[in-house]
């Protein structure tokens, strides 16, 4: 039976912080000169949010957030939730009150759902490219500094998967750990006699020969890198002779080492690379490289 997978939610503290750090930034020492000089203090503004391509929205709650942290008495209606699919002219939100507050607001709010309503649609172009096998995409800690959470939650708002948040929850040994440490196997073992037992470990590989002593060490995942499919083929049916799986059982099976293929990902290769039959791919397109879903918010005249 397939377990019922639950909507990804941000914590409402995480989702303040980071708000009110970019409110405070953008409104600097003096608040917004602009509208205050312009705007008078009593007058009324409702405005809309509206998408104007395709896409797949995120960050509703941080786009509310900005206007209550601004003012709490301007309503904010979600006319979307994360993860609905929009297209142009699609509205996102509306809001109301007083027109000094929504101006103020205005930016901050559009530049979080912009931007993770990006990395939400591209992720979702990975994973629609790969949707027919059971290989799934990852992004990776190449994350704008002090966004990481949130943008880790907007690719799997857009049907990604999340490899580690930090250096601190997996073990990841790449290339300069074996360099320094001495050998590929050397570190799996001294990466497992230093961490618990609740910690996966995981070695990068560029080569099928660095692999096989990598399985001798029993690693939780192995990373191969930069391998062009049939180097990845190749990988999966050592992978497969080592756990001493028959084929119709291998895909299915978690307690065998997971194989993770990373390097020159894009829209062309994705799908050869994923029809190999490793478990995960990583890449760090889709938080790095996604542009933002173009969303603009309109003054509702009349």
């Amino acid at each position: 039976m397939t377990a019922t997978v639950l909507r990804p939610t941000l914590p409402a503290l995480m989702v303040e912080e980071n708000v009110r750090a970019a409110l405070l930034e953008d409104l600097g020492r003096a608040g917004d000169i602009t509208t205050y000089a312009t705007i008078a203090p009593d007058l009324k503004a409702t405005a809309a949010m509206n998408s104007r391509e395709d896409g797949i929205v995120a960050g509703i709650e941080l786009a509310r957030t900005a206007f209550r942290l601004v003012d709490p008495t301007v309503t904010f209606e979600a006319l979307a939730d994360d993860g609905d699919k929009v297209g142009p002219g699609t509205p996102v939100a509306r809001v109301a009150g007083t027109a000094r507050s929504v101006l103020s607001a205005e930016r901050v709010a559009l530049n979080f759902l912009m931007h993770l309503s990006g990395i939400a649609s591209y992720t979702a172009r990975f994973a629609g490219e790969i949707a027919h096998t059971s290989t799934r995409v990852c992004c990776t800690r190449k994350t704008l500094p002090g966004l990481r959470a949130l943008e880790k939650y907007a690719v799997r708002i857009g049907g990604g998967s999340s490899h580690r948040y930090g250096l601190d929850d997996a073990v990841l040994i790449k290339d300069n750990h074996i360099a320094v440490c001495g050998g590929v196997a050397k570190a799996i073992e001294a990466a497992r006699a230093y961490v618990g037992h609740l910690v996966k470990v995981e070695v990068e590989v560029d080569s099928l020969e660095q692999m096989r002593e990598a399985l001798h060490a029993s690693p939780d995942v192995i990373l191969l890198d930069n391998m062009g499919a049939d180097l990845l083929r190749q990988a999966v049916a050592i992978n497969r002779a080592h756990s001493g799986l028959a084929a119709d059982e291998y895909a299915g099976d978690r307690r065998r080492v997971q194989l993770e293929a990373s390097g020159n990902v894009n829209f062309s290769t994705v799908r050869a690379i994923a029809e190999s039959g490793v478990d995960f791919i990583s890449t760090s397109k889709i938080t790095m490289a996604a542009p933002t879903l173009d969303i603009g918010l309109d003054i509702v005249v009349g």
